[in-house]
């Protein structure tokens, strides 16, 4: 062993020189087929680069032809969830953020994943939202891509159902639904929700918020609730109940 050992060492020196020839050679073939990679993924991106700064050219000229006025830019209050009403006849949370905060009735209620409701009553300091899923509920939606138009309508179900679609249309389980932008309330293109099932020849829409989990959302003034019709009589009006509402006698 004592005589073999100078021997075997010597002998191991070339393999292991080979050995390690041998992976950096490996190294190399791999750090040149991801530079290869990378320039192809580069050249995809310059790509895309191009075309995209194309198509905002073409849409700033657009827009200049058409003269279009510029979206509103919306300001936002972020509350709490302080009390849920959901139940079998209503569908409605109270946040603590009221008049006093800026918040006005017809504010569009929104998480993170998209449309919960909008603000029906507001106090001084407390508001209450009414959800997408309440029987009183009706927005205008459409079908992201297909600009199919309907109504999304509550039934106090945990999903609300597509009404007036056009007759013969193709919705597909999937399809993803977003605000249409019509009626005064919802500017165009919040998310809502996605095609989750048929009930007879109504679509059912499962919305991408989790209602029932909601803690915090933001009440987003968009400019637009202006456009909406003021309370009846009887109703809440800026927060405040009339005698009539609270079963007072009215003293004239």
């Amino acid at each position: 062993m004592d005589a073999a050992a100078p021997i075997l060492e010597m002998l191991s020196r070339p393999l292991s020189l080979l050995d390690s020839a041998l992976s950096k050679g490996s190294d190399f073939l791999a750090a040149y087929r991801e530079n290869a990679r990378l320039e192809k993924e580069n050249a995809r991106l310059l790509d895309w680069q191009q075309a995209a700064l194309g198509l905002a050219s073409e849409n700033a000229q657009l827009r200049e032809l058409l003269k279009l006025a510029p979206e509103p830019a919306g300001s936002y209050v972020t509350a709490r969830v302080i009390a849920n009403s959901g139940g079998t006849y209503v569908r409605s949370i109270v946040v603590n953020a009221g008049r006093e905060n800026g918040v006005k009735r017809g504010q569009a209620a929104i998480t993170g994943d998209g449309l919960i409701g909008r603000v029906t009553e507001v106090g001084d300091r407390a508001a209450r939202v009414l959800l997408i899923t309440d029987l009183n509920s009706r927005v205008p939606v459409t079908v992201e891509g297909s600009r199919l138009r309907a109504v999304l309508a509550g039934d106090n179900s945990e999903h609300p159902s597509l009404h007036y679609a056009e007759e013969g249309s193709a919705l597909r389980i999937g399809d993803r639904i977003v605000t249409l932008g019509q009626g005064g309330v919802f500017p165009p293109g919040l998310p809502v929700g996605i095609v989750a099932g048929f009930y007879g020849e109504l679509a059912r829409v499962e919305p991408y918020a989790e209602l029932s989990r909601v803690d915090y959302l933001r009440l987003v003034d968009y400019g637009l609730s202006g456009a909406l019709p003021n309370p009846p009589s009887g109703a809440p009006r800026n927060g405040k109940r009339s005698d009539q509402a609270l079963g007072q006698p009215i003293h004239r």
